[in-house]
């Protein structure tokens, strides 16, 4: 029965990934063992489930039957374990987590990681990539997003906290050029602007109210990590929008100051997003709850 429920695994990891080399890649397995498991599974059935082409892998009429099957009783196995692992509130198996790669290096990973140590039953897969990641594509329980979360149906999210975003520059830049009275002064200035797949970063600056303006600052200088743009600031280059939890440090020794008012601080939110499931897997609702406790003070 088990090697019966580990072809179904890799075939359902294989549909879901569009390929027996990714489906390998997930599974870490190699790609010959799973095009093996794939065949001894057909053999059984005595049927074929793939139509495969050396560019494309497509479910026949019967491949997707049986995927829509196999997925039902996958569910209801997940189900069984997650109550009795509700019971022994025992943590183990695979937990993989996306997270944007400074914020998640600097504030998720020593939180997530501190969670494996206390669980060894627990494997734990860190990614980090400033791209948005696919839970579904990407075979992954669990993402950290920060920002505006798109509207979807078949995901939840839960606010893990919150930080700032600051105007800062450095004391030797502002004795040089002189300090901004008002956001329409930035354009007199040398600013450093984040970059992401050739997008420049939008600011969003709080106004009177709740109102909110957003734009994109005049400049000539871009980058697509935060530190490099820290670092520049620090040495005087130019005015920056950092986060609080990058620049802590500089902004006590002095190194950096915020400039313009504290009132102009844009606050972005993050959250843990994981696939709408009937039974959350314990391992993830217990991470999500130990980062809403700890991820706020890690940050202030």
């Amino acid at each position: 029965m088990s090697e019966q429920l580990k072809g179904i695994s890799v075939f359902v990891t294989a549909v879901e990934a569009g390929s027996f080399s990714l489906a390998a890649e997930r599974l870490h397995l190699s790609r010959s063992a799973v095009g093996k498991t794939i065949s001894q599974l057909e053999h059984r059935l005595n049927v074929r489930l793939f139509q495969r082409t050396t560019r494309s892998l497509a479910l026949t009429d019967e491949g997707a039957i049986f995927y829509e099957h196999c997925l039902r009783a996958l569910e209801e196995i997940q189900a069984a374990e997650t109550l009795l692992e509700s019971g022994k509130k025992s943590v183990r198996g695979r937990l993989r987590v996306s997270m944007p790669a400074l914020y998640g290096r600097m504030c998720i990973a020593p939180l997530l990681t501190e969670f494996a140590i206390q669980h060894p039953d627990l494997k734990l897969e860190l990614l980090f990539s400033d791209r948005v990641s696919d839970l579904l594509e990407d075979g992954l329980d669990l993402v950290i997003r920060n920002g505006k979360l798109p509207d979807s149906s078949g995901l939840v999210a839960r606010k893990l906290g919150e930080h700032r975003m600051m105007i800062c520059a450095s004391p030797h830049y502002l004795r040089q050029h002189g300090e901004p009275q008002t956001i329409d002064d930035l354009s007199h200035h040398e600013v450093f602007n984040y970059i992401n797949s050739g997008v420049p970063h939008r600011w969003i600056i709080n106004g009177e109210g709740d109102k909110k303006s957003e734009f994109v600052p005049k400049s000539r200088m871009l980058m697509d990590d935060l530190e490099a743009i820290a670092d520049a600031s620090i040495a005087g280059f130019g005015i920056a929008l950092l986060p609080c939890w990058l620049i802590e440090e500089e902004l006590k020794n002095g190194k950096l100051v915020r400039i313009l008012s504290k009132d102009l601080d844009s606050v972005y939110e993050t959250h843990a997003v994981w696939l709408q499931t009937l039974h959350l897997p314990l391992k993830v609702r217990l991470a999500v709850d130990m980062l809403v406790s700890r991820l706020p003070t890690s940050m202030n």
